[in-house]
């Protein structure tokens, strides 16, 4: 997801790149307009999503030009000469000036209508806002601002810091911290050409200052007034935790190393601020330790020692740590409680448990409830659960509603909570739930324009194994003849992530000219709840190409448009089943659009020198200590039976700054693609025979997980 109070489970959905990128317990990804241009997430007081975990909420809910879940693989380099690489980058970026130059014409009037419907949805939205006390702090155009809470809408503020000023010119904002008593503010900025980010502290005050600038860093808390604990990152990985002091004796200190390469760690603090959590999690093992917010000089304590298999994640209220786990059969998240002083699983008790095939989104602690976000059959649920009456209460949403975003960082003890439901095609609508109403409140203040002319469709496709998997088909209701109609096919399948279904103004855009839009719900992503995930991946890889292959045929068959018109789209490790059905059913789509793609999985996985190989094998499997893992690899890695035949057109977006997925990677990908359709034509030499346009678009500025407005834009 995209975070201060908890995108406990987030997708994810960082789209940094779209912020989701893709997806903890106090956390809230808000976004915000930098320099004018960006679209980047602004996490005000909760982990960032750390690259590569068990839960969306390990990815970013992205934001921008199209979908990316930030955790993406990285893509082993080719051992190719450094003269031979760059030759093959120029010729590269010869071959796409030569094409895209005849569509200048076409894109600027493209690029017209997306601005207008961004300025329209978007840009018409204030900046997000934290209130601390009677202050109010609110970023905008690389800027922090801070007023009184009555005089925020009367031009009364001040600045407190901006990164062009010191420097950061080509860096967002990406998270704030402020300091309990409000003395200290916390800042992390990251430039779009990398993944590590830089804190700045700053002494507030009449005049603020610099008080220290942390570089490396990937999560952070104030614990106390003066204490701040953080987690470096290296690598691509987070695995040391920090205390660092601004007392009159300053020291920084080493609190907590993991010393297992297949974990992530990162921390937060509980919704009431007792707890700090560090939180060391792979995909599919968690495990936490807690520093008492009141000692943050003692060491943490730990919650429940790592048992493989289970994921955990920690909240508190009234001396109670509430637990959402997969502990205990089925193997779906469940909240469950425990004494703080006897938090072992064996004094866990259940609270709550969720239904078959449901997803648990998120989660949000109140002093007197606890609202647990849903989604079961592609509908979103809420569910409030009264910690004093011991009631739960089931909400429906509005059934065009795909997504939600938690709006703001409430105090624990508020009577209300609100948030933002969205879909690819409907701009975010605000919403507020009132626990003294007990009832759903639409916020009337935003004046977003309604969507009236776009239908949702809720499928269900039945795979190679029976099971079935959920499509959600969005489609102009003035549209006739769909079977005579363009298709974009949408598809992830890995992580346990979710799709990100937020809104896209470019989606909008393909609506109104009569497009429909698919996204495929199939097995490895999160869209079911954990065993969906679990299903999907490793040796049940291949499920999620058969669901992919079984949702597009449907999709033909009731008339959704046909072969000839059907374009599908994928980005980063949903780059596989993409690319594994390109080459095992061609026939099915005359067009394959691919960004920053995961296509060669067997060879990455050869070569454990990578920062995320190990980490990778709970996803993927290990080939070097199983052949049987290798083999089955090898059977459906789109690197490896690329062959010759009728290939569809291929369009492929990669980042020169690419931590994830190395530019060699992609275009040996590219390169070997180009050789079989040539050799397939040359073969076949019939009449009418085409050759497909394989084109590579390589991108000078963005990464893999964050991209400004301006750069999604222009692609």
């Amino acid at each position: 997801m995209c975070w201060t109070a908890k995108s406990f489970i987030r997708g994810l959905s960082y789209s940094v790149k779209y912020c989701s990128k893709d997806n903890h317990l106090q956390k809230i990804r808000l976004y915000s307009k930098l320099k004018q241009k960006k679209c980047h997430i602004l996490d005000w007081s909760g982990s960032t999503v750390p690259p590569g975990s068990i839960l969306p909420w390990r990815f970013f809910s992205c934001k921008e030009g199209t979908e990316i879940p930030c955790k993406r693989k990285k893509i082993a380099s080719i051992t190719t000469p450094e003269l031979l690489y760059k030759d093959l980058l120029k010729s590269e970026q010869k071959n796409w000036n030569e094409i895209s130059g005849r569509y200048k014409a076409m894109a600027k009037r493209i690029k017209k209508k997306i601005e207008e419907l961004h300025k329209k949805y978007t840009l018409s939205s204030e900046s997000p806002r934290i209130k601390v006390g009677e202050s109010v702090y609110f970023e905008e155009n690389g800027c922090i601002f801070l007023s009184k809470a009555d005089d925020v809408d009367e031009g009364n503020v001040r600045i407190l810091f901006s990164a062009e000023d010191l420097g950061f010119d080509d860096a967002f904002i990406q998270r704030i911290r402020i300091s309990p008593d409000q003395r200290y503010m916390a800042t992390s900025l990251k430039s779009e050409n990398s993944e590590e980010a830089t804190c700045v502290v700053m002494k507030l005050g009449d005049f603020p200052v610099v008080e220290k600038v942390i570089p490396n860093v990937f999560s952070f808390e104030w614990v106390t007034n003066d204490v701040l604990y953080y987690t470096s990152q290296k690598n691509l990985k987070c695995q040391d935790v920090f205390m660092t002091t601004f007392t009159k004796q300053k020291h920084t200190e080493l609190v907590y190393t993991e010393q297992d390469a297949r974990f992530f760690v990162d921390i937060y603090c509980t919704k009431d601020r007792r707890f700090l959590t560090i939180n060391s999690n792979s995909k599919t093992t968690s495990e936490v330790w807690l520093v008492d917010c009141r000692h943050p000089f003692k060491s943490p304590v730990l919650v429940q020692a790592r048992t493989k298999g289970v994921i955990y994640h920690i909240e508190h209220r009234n001396d109670e740590l509430y637990i959402l786990t997969t502990y205990g059969e089925p193997a779906e998240y469940k909240l469950m409680k425990a004494p703080v002083s006897s938090s072992g699983m064996e004094n866990w008790q259940l609270v709550y448990a969720l239904e078959e095939k449901t997803k648990l989104i998120d989660l949000e602690m109140f002093s007197d409830h606890c609202i647990l976000f849903l989604q079961n059959a592609g509908h979103l649920y809420l569910n409030v659960i009264s910690f004093v009456s011991h009631s739960v209460q089931s909400i429906k949403l509005p059934a065009w509603a795909c997504a939600f975003e938690l709006e703001s960082h409430p105090e624990h003890t508020t009577s209300t909570c609100y948030f933002q439901l969205t879909s690819p095609v409907h701009p975010p609508k605000r919403f507020a739930y009132s626990f003294k109403e007990n009832n759903l409140i639409e916020q009337a203040v935003q004046e977003v324009p309604i969507i009236t002319n776009c239908h949702t469709t809720r499928l269900l496709a039945k795979s190679k194994d029976e099971t079935l998997v959920p499509i959600t088909v969005f489609h102009n209701m003035n549209s006739k003849e769909l079977h005579r109609k363009p298709l974009l096919v949408h598809v992830y399948g890995a992580y346990g992530i979710d799709l990100n279904m937020s809104f896209k103004e470019e989606k909008l855009l393909l609506i109104e000219a009569g497009w429909i839009l698919a996204y495929c719900h199939v097995r490895g992503g999160g869209e079911l709840g954990h065993s969906w995930h679990k299903d999907g991946c490793q040796h049940n890889k291949l499920k999620g190409l058969h669901d992919l292959k079984a949702c597009i045929m449907l999709l033909h068959e009731l008339g959704f448009s046909q072969p000839k018109y059907t374009a599908l789209a994928a980005a980063s490790a949903g780059g596989v089943l993409a690319g594994a059905l390109c080459n095992s059913n061609p026939e099915l789509i005359r067009a394959m659009v691919l960004q920053a793609p995961f296509v060669d999985v067997l060879n990455t996985m050869m070569k454990t020198h990578l920062p995320l190989t190990i980490e990778e094998q709970e996803e993927w499997g290990n080939p070097l200590a199983d052949e049987k893992c290798m083999k089955y690899i090898k059977s459906y890695c789109p690197y490896h039976n690329i062959k010759p035949q009728c290939y569809p057109s291929v369009f492929i977006t990669a980042y020169e700054n690419d931590q994830r997925i190395p530019l060699t990677g992609v275009i040996q990908y590219v390169q070997k693609l180009r050789k079989a359709a040539l050799d397939h034509a040359g073969r076949t030499k019939k009449k009418g025979n085409w050759i497909p346009n394989i084109i590579l678009d390589i991108q000078a500025n963005g990464s893999h997980c964050d991209s400004s407005w301006e750069d999604s834009l222009n692609e």
